[in-house]
């Protein structure tokens, strides 16, 4: 059977296949009407990507300029480098207020095969641009190539110009530049059909945000749409017909053409298994049909039942209930295919396509062609109607899979609270386990820092040894070089708290705080005048969602900027307060700075509130904070303040990177404990004091202490603690807010009072005052190599600001976790 099916398809070298080729006649004046096959010509094939450039929205661009956009594809293989070329442009509409915002129009460079944008002013920041327009390139595959076993590289750059009057020249290399590139690698599976949403960021310093889609089909080179679709299931193919030539069908599947037939025809049924399939998803998520392919015969006619002992699977339903199927039942064969890495021929699993005939092996070859190319355009219509709602259903498609993507670098785990942590390095239960026995003697346990390091490292080994394969669009400045990515060990503990009237109506924070602790906000105009409190169900308007970002020791008020971006993308309708009230001002005292933070927050949200009064009115309040460094202590002292009263109940999530909340007790860096001795000899600065819990002589009496006893964590829902164990300027037992095990085997004044503050803090996360408050410690582990050894690497400052120079760590953490940040 084996050597029957070869020799049908001309493999074996007894096949008289070759002998026929030589011997092909010369078209004569009898052969009018014939058409003769060439075999670059009657197999070649394309790869077409449609990019849809929906929107641009300005994040953070400090320049203002006329901006535009140039895409290219180009192939990752540089040993057969090849471009996509620019095929068709679709304007679906014309950009708003083209006389001011948009200059000229889109253009095609044909010396790089690119394609520009035309050209739009940016003037502040979270501007929208809706650029509304669909390119598409082709990468055009001969006939004896196949479908592409390279990856293609999807490349985005962001070109500006400088605000010189109104008009100006983009064209002019003089004045324009490129600013910033973004690329992603579309793996060669891909190539074969994708719809995706793909996010352009750029880079750090060109925070933008490219909303856009990318659609792939892998189609018959030149084949034209009808709104019919025109099958040949039922005979021999146009070429075939008035025409006895064996000698040119030979051409194109002999000697190996069979088996590279072959291969074409399942990319083929590949191909279009993809796009139908996605096609009934985006019409059932859209909520209308695709009319074009309700009454269309989409089955294989004589194929199908060939096709169909190979599956055995359910039909598709595409379209509407009407519409003729068969589809589905190529999975078995499309699951062969895309699973084999060497693209090989597996003669046992796809005997079916083997017992073709030459003439019925072509037939259907064209057959899918056409029909590939009239579905392909059918959807590409169907698009442009319905193109916000495909965007919108495919960004939430891509939000999901991101938390099954990204967790190549992420380590989760679940963790216990301890009811009270002891002197003796045990929590309370074990302690009373141990009475009556003998106290064996204590080792000093590893140091934690250690441990979290070489947990980190043995992560990345093992990523720098998998071999990615990914059947969706890869982010270059991820997947570039995934082993210099940020590893994230996450521990997250979630506690369900039973409410009580009587216990949230005694607890400290409410006593403390009587009637104030409610904030009531007004109603907006034209309803009752008489105030309503926040969180009456019956209230009508909006959420106001308010993150507060507080700087660290000498910092900036920009030092987040990266992290607000990446909740600003999460979350676009927050409202984000970058602290500036102690900007070139932590020198002070804790207790000064905490209540400018107050002022300026209370001030900052009742601008809001008041704003919202004449937009349907503020329901609700979700109160966040994110601070780094000594910024989380100014935001907890901030909270201790009574201005700040009222809005505790409306606290949500606290995000605290790099925070020292124990202070500076038991710091092993031996090198900053001598920086920070000599800022508090010889520059008397008062917040070092505090740090190191040397502001008083009496320990009890030491801010830190005190700030610990204060209910400041115990109103967010959601508290994240991120640490580095790389980080030489916070303690790493400071910044999560847990044991430390030099603590537990000191004697002193000092453990004692270290161990009352760790203990208050945990009270706090256990305190009745939310049904369900969740506790995330997360180690952010940088690669560090490429910095080397030098003074910041040394001392830990490396890591310490590297929490404010890359964003990819907070991407992780976000979008992992997004019901924490809306």
């Amino acid at each position: 059977m084996l050597q029957r099916v070869r020799r049908l398809i001309g493999l074996d070298p007894k096949s008289p296949s070759s002998s026929r080729v030589s011997s092909a006649k010369s078209p004569s004046s009898s052969d009018r009407g014939a058409v003769f096959f060439r075999p670059p010509d009657m197999l070649e094939t394309v790869h077409e990507i449609a990019v849809y450039i929906h929107r641009f929205h300005n994040l953070d661009l400090f320049q203002q300029g006329w901006y535009q956009l140039k895409i290219s594809v180009r192939s990752e293989d540089t040993s057969r480098e090849w471009h996509g070329i620019p095929a068709r442009v679709v304007q679906y509409e014309a950009p708003e207020a083209v006389s001011e915002e948009t200059l000229g129009v889109w253009r095609i460079d044909d010396s790089d095969n690119s394609f520009y944008t035309q050209p739009f002013r940016i003037k502040y920041a979270r501007q929208d641009v809706y650029l509304s327009v669909m390119v598409s390139f082709n990468l055009i595959m001969g006939g004896n190539e196949g479908p592409s076993t390279s990856s293609a590289i999807l490349k985005f750059e962001l070109i500006y110009t400088p605000l010189l009057g109104t008009t100006i020249d983009m064209q002019d290399s003089s004045t324009t530049s490129s600013s910033a590139v973004h690329e992603f690698r579309l793996p060669h599976k891909t190539l074969l059909g994708l719809h995706s949403y793909c996010p352009v960021h750029f880079d750090i310093f060109h925070a933008v945000l490219v909303d856009l889609s990318v659609h792939i089909a892998f189609l018959k080179s030149g084949t034209k749409s009808s709104l019919k679709v025109h099958s040949l299931m039922n005979g021999s193919t146009p070429a075939m017909q008035n025409t006895g030539d064996d000698g040119a069908l030979d051409q194109v599947l002999g000697q190996g053409w069979g088996t590279k037939t072959i291969e074409i025809v399942k990319s083929f049924l590949a191909s279009r298994e993809i796009l139908l399939e996605e096609l009934q998803k985006i019409s059932e998520a859209v909520g209308q049909t695709v009319d074009e392919l309700r009454n269309s015969d989409l089955t294989l006619g004589k194929y199908e039942s060939i096709v169909a002992s190979r599956a055995g699977v359910p039909l598709y339903n595409i379209g509407s209930s009407g519409a003729k199927k068969g589809v589905g039942q190529l999975a078995g064969i499309l699951h062969n295919f895309l699973e084999k890495s060497d693209g090989g021929v597996d003669v046992d699993n796809d005997v079916m396509l083997y017992t073709l005939s030459k003439e019925e092996l072509l037939d259907l070859f064209h057959s899918l062609g056409t029909q590939l190319s009239f579905v392909w355009n059918a959807f590409l219509r169907y698009h442009r109607m319905n193109r916000f709602k495909i965007v919108d259903y495919l960004h939430e498609t891509w939000a999901n899979d991101r938390k099954t993507e990204w967790s190549i670098w992420t380590v989760h785990s679940k963790i216990e609270i301890p009811h009270r942590y002891l002197r003796s390095g045990t929590d309370e239960s074990s302690h009373r386990n141990s009475i009556g026995k003998m106290v064996a003697s204590r080792k000093i346990p590893e140091d934690p820092t250690l441990a979290a390091t070489a947990r980190a490292d043995l992560h990345r080994k093992s990523i720098a040894q998998m071999k990615i394969s990914s059947r969706s669009i890869q982010d270059m400045q991820i997947f570039g070089d995934p082993s210099h990515i940020p590893v994230v060990v996450i521990e997250q503990h979630v506690m369900n708290v039973p409410q009580h009237s009587s216990s949230v109506n005694n607890s400290p924070s409410s006593s403390d705080q009587s009637e104030t602790s409610t904030i009531v906000l007004p109603q907006p105009k034209g309803e009752n005048n008489m105030l309503t409190k926040t969180r009456n169900p019956k209230r009508t308007g909006r959420v106001l969602r308010a993150i507060v970002f507080v700087h660290g020791f000498q910092g900036h008020h920009l030092d987040l900027r990266l992290v607000r971006n990446q909740w600003l993308l999460l979350d676009p309708g927050a409202d984000c307060l970058m602290s500036e009230s102690n900007e070139e001002k932590t020198s002070g005292d804790f207790r000064e700075m905490g209540a400018r933070l107050a002022e300026e927050v209370v001030t900052f949200l009742r601008k809001r509130i008041e704003k919202l009064t004449r937009y349907g009115g503020c329901k609700d309040i979700k109160l966040s904070f994110v601070g780094h460094s000594i910024g989380n202590i100014i935001i907890r002292t901030a909270l201790s303040e009574s201005v700040l009263g009222p809005y505790l109940k409306h606290l949500y999530t606290y995000m605290s990177i790099s925070g020292p909340h124990l202070s500076y007790c038991y710091s092993s860096n031996s090198l900053f404990n001598s920086g920070l001795w000599l800022l508090k000899k010889f520059n008397k600065i008062q917040c070092i004091h505090q740090l190191t819990m040397t502001d008083e002589t009496d320990l009890y009496n030491t801010f830190f202490y005190k700030l610990c006893k204060e209910k400041t964590l115990e109103n967010f829902k959601n508290i994240l603690l991120l640490s580095s164990p790389q980080d030489g300027y916070v303690p790493y037992h400071s910044a999560r807010i847990e044991l430390c095990h030099l603590s537990s085997y000191d004697n002193s004044k000092r453990a004692e009072v270290f161990t009352e503050m760790l203990n208050c803090c945990l009270d706090q996360f256990r305190a009745p005052t939310s049904e369900k408050r969740v506790l995330m410690r997360c180690d952010v582990n940088f690669d560090t190599s490429s910095q080397g050894r030098n003074l910041n690497t040394i001392i830990g400052r490396a890591a310490h600001i590297e929490f404010l120079e890359t964003d990819t760590y907070a991407k992780f953490i976000m979008w992992s976790f997004p019901e924490l940040f809306r």
